[in-house]
């Protein structure tokens, strides 16, 4: 019996952003009830990151998201190039050439059969998507949303959890029980400070960019695309004596995010300096309209000591702040939410064993300080662009000053790509994971090797008849017979049904498939991550279900 009965959803999730959202969507796909509570009322009305990754694209396709949200922010022809500039109206010192929406998605119905991103990599800002998946929550029974409600206290009684809400607007008080909490309430938020838990890393020393407290501004600027910027670009980066900043392209026409240092996150914005900095940035005056102004502190690499306690977990901005160098932060925040939905699933229906959820701490972490580590080492290379008196000259010297900047700029371009980084993420040594004794790729965060080794991201294929091999999976196990495979499965299957587990059998009847996942079967877990492979089902398929559920 769900703790609370019947009424009570088994999950409350503090917290509705992107990972809050992305949990509760995990969960209802699986069947699962839940809550979502947020102080705000809506969603972000801010801009915030303005990268969703090709892992995280893959996500949403796996629940159904994928074409609605493509459809919103920079229009499809816009380019994404990264353009670095003394002034707006000044001189390009360099530029990193990205494709544009529309020629990836060319590329995409193009692709060979073993192409790895069947979803690439999307330039859309956040606050957009929340809205996309905010619609979606809000058509899904399974879901109740407390928006305007925030929590203020909880208490893990060992068999459920209680937990005390508050309406914001009206005071009015509801207390709540489940079978596991889950706060994804950022690094400020109530349910990691209700546990003690503490973030270990560093917040990089000072630096031009990329570190120490920051401004960030939403603003409305029509003149810059009819009269300023000749060339466009995703984002404009300004380097120079004076000023150091970046311009973001939030919908391709008047509105854009602008970034740079300020004194203190704990002021208010100072309107003043941040127009006087736009200036700078500009070249010129020109008409601009603050919509909205949100500080923040740059530079930051934390991961939580632990990722929950007993039957509260913690995920995104709870566990783990970026500095924004890459755009992993939120990206790693909905794998979180893709690893953590189907595991709270297993447990509330029973199929889940009494490891299954430590499996989340032990597989997340690492990946944690994997990537900020790689944003990180990101930001700290920004600090080697020399930047000198003359780059604004029309001389000689202002020649050969943006030169010598340029040299070091037009290396930059792995901060915008770093496929290993968004496909590579792996789980070895995972007590949920059968390894089969293989070693896996080495860890690169510039290039993916695809590898079915378990532990790893399922391998991609096409299938004949263009569909992702991705679309064939089951929504909880997937067994993958590869071409040449002669077991039926049927074992497996069987014990599947006894232990209650769903589990799909797909036949892959592309050849090359069997090359990519180098045994004859593969066991695929709900967040597409392989569990097992080989060329027979072991001896007891029992206790393989048994291992990858946790028991």
């Amino acid at each position: 019996m769900e703790p609370g009965g019947d009424q009570s959803p088994p999950i409350v999730i503090i917290g509705g952003g992107p990972v809050g959202m992305m949990v509760a969507m995990n969960l209802a796909v699986l069947g699962v009830r839940s809550v979502v509570v947020n102080t705000e009322t809506d969603t972000r009305f801010h801009p915030k990151g303005s990268t969703q990754n090709a892992r995280t694209m893959e996500h949403y396709r796996r629940l159904g998201l994928t074409p609605a949200i493509r459809r919103v922010g920079l229009p499809a022809e816009h380019p994404t190039d990264v353009g670095y500039f003394t002034t707006l109206n000044g001189r390009e010192i360099a530029r990193l050439p990205m494709l544009s929406e529309a020629e990836k998605m060319r590329r995409v119905k193009q692709a060979p059969v073993t192409d790895q991103q069947p979803e690439p990599l999307f330039r859309c800002n956040q606050m957009y998507v929340e809205r996309e998946l905010h619609a979606h929550l809000k058509t899904l029974p399974a879901v109740e949303l407390r928006y305007g409600w925030r929590c203020t206290g909880f208490a893990d009684r060992g068999d459920r959890v209680d937990v005390e809400l508050e309406q914001v607007a009206t005071g009015r008080r509801e207390s709540r029980t489940c079978a596991y909490l889950v706060g994804a309430d950022g690094g400020q938020g109530v349910v990691r400070r209700g546990l003690g838990i503490r973030y270990g890393g560093e917040v990089l020393n000072p630096q031009v960019y990329g570190s120490g407290a920051t401004i960030s501004t939403h603003l409305r600027a029509p003149a810059l695309y009819e009269r300023i910027v000749r060339r466009f670009c995703w984002q404009y980066w300004i380097v120079n004596a004076r000023v150091r900043s970046l311009l973001t392209a939030l919908d391709g026409g008047n509105e854009f995010l602008f970034n740079t240092r300020c004194r203190s996150i704990d002021d208010p914005p100072d309107r003043d300096m941040i127009m006087r900095q736009l200036r700078g940035s500009i070249g010129e005056d020109v008409a601009v309209e603050f919509l909205a102004h949100t500080p923040w502190t740059a530079g930051q690499a934390l991961v939580a000591d632990e990722f929950g306690r007993g039957r509260v977990v913690l995920a995104g901005d709870a566990v783990h702040l970026f500095t924004p160098t890459g755009g992993f932060g939120m990206n790693t925040g909905i794998d979180d939410a893709a690893n953590l939905g189907w595991k709270l699933a297993a447990l509330v229906q029973g199929w889940g064993g009494p490891r299954l959820l430590a499996s989340y701490e032990a597989e997340r972490r690492p990946i944690a300080f994997r990537n900020t580590g790689h944003a990180k080492r990101l930001t700290r290379s920004m600090a080697d662009v020399p930047v000198a008196s003359e780059i604004e000259d029309d001389s000689a010297a202002g020649d050969a000053a943006r030169a010598a900047a340029g040299q070091v700029l037009s290396t930059f371009g792995e901060e915008f790509a770093s496929i290993g980084v968004q496909l590579g993420a792996r789980y070895d040594g995972s007590a949920i994971v059968a390894g089969d004794g293989t070693d896996p790729p080495p860890d690169d965060p510039a290039i993916y090797v695809p590898s079915a080794c378990p532990g790893g991201r399922a391998p991609h294929v096409w299938m004949q008849d263009r569909s992702s091999l991705f679309d064939h999976f089951g929504r909880v196990f997937t067994l993958l017979r590869l071409p040449g495979c002669r077991e039926d499965g049927a074992a497996l299957v069987a014990a599947a049904r006894r232990r209650n587990v769903a589990l799909t059998v797909f036949d892959v009847a592309v050849p090359e498939a069997r090359d990519l996942y180098e045994r004859d079967m593969a066991l695929i877990r709900p967040d597409h991550h392989v569990a097992w492979r080989g060329n027979r089902l072991p001896e007891d398929p029992d206790a393989l279900l048994a291992r990858v559920t946790g028991w």
